[in-house]
């Protein structure tokens, strides 16, 4: 992979955010589970979309790519019933939420199915979807520590204990799922529901597609069976899990203005506007954008990230530059993901300058005055982790080298020409020379 070198420089102007990846994935689904054609507009290409676009498409839906937008027959119409391969494969390639939401919804369609991947994603704990199986003697078969899992049998409605402190990804893929089911269907959750947002993004998705779930507070959803999902124009909206890295920018001195984000916006990642505002900064709205103006000092806080883990990587950034110590708790689930990225975010930030004392599932943050730079960091090909350092560039003394900062085309392709345009400076750098 390649490396760039980024210059110190602030930030100016206006970028719109890409469309909510989150959301992207829950459209694409939920239109190609359905009966009838869907557009799904306001689309970008990320490495995990293109894995759920082919996971629907191995399914059986037939999904035609625009520019940015996607027609989509879904797998119930009459089109798409011969399209059925009762032997498939389903690449996710690194996405974590192609894989665990796939997973219950193939199994309501006969047929064979192997799960490959790449990256960390065999490491990610499947056991939940284990116990299902076992219980209801579904057949499947997995290589430890590499994605190689084999499914056979379908799929039965009933009730599904889960705990609620494991990823809401299986939560989902049971909701997307069950409504397909011949009989009703519970989801009981047995402990605290951490990551609620991403639970309601899945309800709310659902019900655009005319799927009703009733929701007890979080502690059991019951499902009807034999429901149908419906034919639906729907545009993706903008993802506060982007948009936080230029909203943390501009905390940092940038003067970026953000378009495209709803405020109204059911994501968890939205969370991030009120970090900063525990922050010492004021979220202004201006010409349909939002823009954050940071006030004299940057004070530490202590932040829950259970329910927006996401946003974590460049929450760290900031906080490293706040009065005070920061403690950023319950992100434990921070270690599984493309990287272990508590360990990720210690290791780079640090050599920055940052004070940063790891935890088993927290971070303490003793802010600093600056960040020095003149260094070589690494992404550990985690995208995240990579935009967060490309900000961090930003108020470095010195220049910076980023080492295979292509996995940015994971969530956001398109992210260093965003970057570029507002007055980023980097260029290709040869670590040989």
């Amino acid at each position: 992979m390649g490396n760039f070198k980024i210059y110190p420089r602030k930030l100016k102007g206006v970028v719109k955010i890409p469309p909510s990846k989150s959301m992207a994935h829950r459209g694409v689904i939920c239109a190609a589970l359905g009966n009838g054609i869907s557009k799904i507009r306001n689309i970008s290409y990320s490495d995990d979309i293109i894995a759920t676009i082919n996971a629907m498409r191995s399914l059986g839906a037939i999904i035609t790519k625009e520019d940015d937008y996607l027609y989509i027959v879904g797998i119930n119409s009459k089109q798409c019933k011969k399209n059925i391969d009762l032997n498939r494969t389903i690449d996710c390639n690194e996405s974590g939420s192609t894989l665990r939401f796939l997973v219950p919804i193939s199994c309501v369609f006969e047929g064979k199915n192997r799960f490959i991947g790449r990256g960390n994603l065999g490491k990610r704990p499947l056991d939940t979807y284990y116990d299902i199986f076992d219980n209801q003697k579904i057949k499947y078969s997995y290589k430890k520590g590499k994605l190689d899992l084999k499914t056979e049998g379908l799929l039965k409605n009933g009730e599904f204990k889960l705990r609620g402190d494991i990823s809401s990804q299986f939560i989902s893929g049971l909701l997307f799922a069950l409504p397909l089911l011949d009989g009703d269907s519970k989801i009981i959750i047995t402990t605290e529901l951490e990551s609620k947002g991403y639970i309601d993004l899945t309800l709310s998705a659902m019900r655009d597609f005319g799927i009703e779930i009733i929701n007890n507070d979080y502690k059991e959803f019951i499902i009807r069976g034999n429901q149908t999902y419906e034919s639906v124009d729907y545009r993706i909206e903008g993802d506060y899990s982007q948009a936080a890295f230029f909203l943390v920018a501009d905390t940092l001195g940038s003067d970026v203005l953000i378009t495209d984000l709803n405020l109204k916006s059911l994501q968890g990642d939205k969370e991030i506007i009120d970090i900063l505002e525990k922050m010492n900064v004021k979220i202004k709205i201006v010409d349909n954008g939002v823009k954050v103006i940071p006030k004299e000092n940057l004070k530490s806080t202590i932040i829950d990230g259970s329910q927006c883990p996401d946003v974590i990587p460049v929450v760290s950034l900031a906080a490293s530059l706040c009065a005070g110590k920061t403690e950023i708790v319950n992100v434990g689930r921070l270690r599984i993901k493309e990287c272990d990225r508590l360990k990720a975010i210690t290791m780079e930030l640090s050599k920055l300058g940052a004070k940063i004392i790891e935890k088993e599932d927290s971070l303490i943050i003793d802010g600093v005055k600056s960040l020095k730079g003149g260094v070589k960091v690494w992404s550990h090909k985690d995208h995240r982790i990579a935009m967060m350092l490309s900000i961090a560039s930003t108020v470095c003394e010195e220049p910076i080298i980023i080492e295979d900062y292509e996995c940015v085309s994971k969530s956001y392709p398109q992210f260093f020409e965003d970057f570029k345009s507002l007055g980023g400076n980097f260029d290709e750098w040869n670590l040989g020379k």
